[in-house]
């Protein structure tokens, strides 16, 4: 018995799982601050659109899928159902983290984790993750608008982006388990 629990936790425990944790808490409490505030003091919904810039516009919208909207799921089952997947996604993450071997990994890990954590955190207070970032270029004759995202979408990107430098460029990332 207690060689299988010591397996068991060697596959979920590492040298850099608890700076992977450390950095997905941080990502986590960012985003939910964030969004709190932006809901609740700022009264984002209340203001409608507002710009912060050029290129840059706060604006309020309810996801009910997943990344681009992909998958929109207006009921309780096809959310639960995406909280399901995103929980298998994470124990995964959760298990490569375990075996990271670089901080860089380890930090990309617990960036994605503590995204998915936080658009997790609004599916289930509010039914769908809230968005409020909105990237656009204008000019006299057209205008482009990007998808609105919020910070837990910023740290997931910043996480998968991590990784792709490290497989990429910088001698190799471990490959997932």
């Amino acid at each position: 018995m207690a060689r299988l629990f010591g397996s068991l936790s060697g596959a979920c425990w590492g040298p850099l799982t608890a700076f992977g944790v450390g950095v997905a808490v941080l990502a986590c409490a960012a985003d939910q601050a964030l969004k709190l505030w932006l809901l609740f003091a700022f009264k984002l919904a209340e203001r409608g659109v507002v710009s912060l810039g050029p290129f840059v516009d706060l604006v309020l919208t309810w996801n009910t899928g997943i990344s681009y909207g992909w998958f929109q799921q207006e009921g309780p089952l096809g959310q639960w159902l995406l909280l399901a997947l995103k929980l298998v996604a994470v124990a995964l993450l959760w298990v490569w983290l375990a075996r990271a071997h670089s901080r860089s990994s380890a930090l990309a890990l617990g960036l994605i984790i503590g995204g998915a954590f936080g658009n997790a955190i609004d599916r289930l207070a509010y039914g769908a993750v809230a968005d409020f970032v909105l990237l656009h270029i204008e000019t006299a004759t057209w205008r482009f608008n990007w998808y609105v995202f919020n910070l837990a979408d910023v740290a997931i990107v910043a996480g998968v982006a991590i990784l792709l430098y490290e497989s990429l460029w910088a001698g190799g990332a471990q490959k997932a388990p």
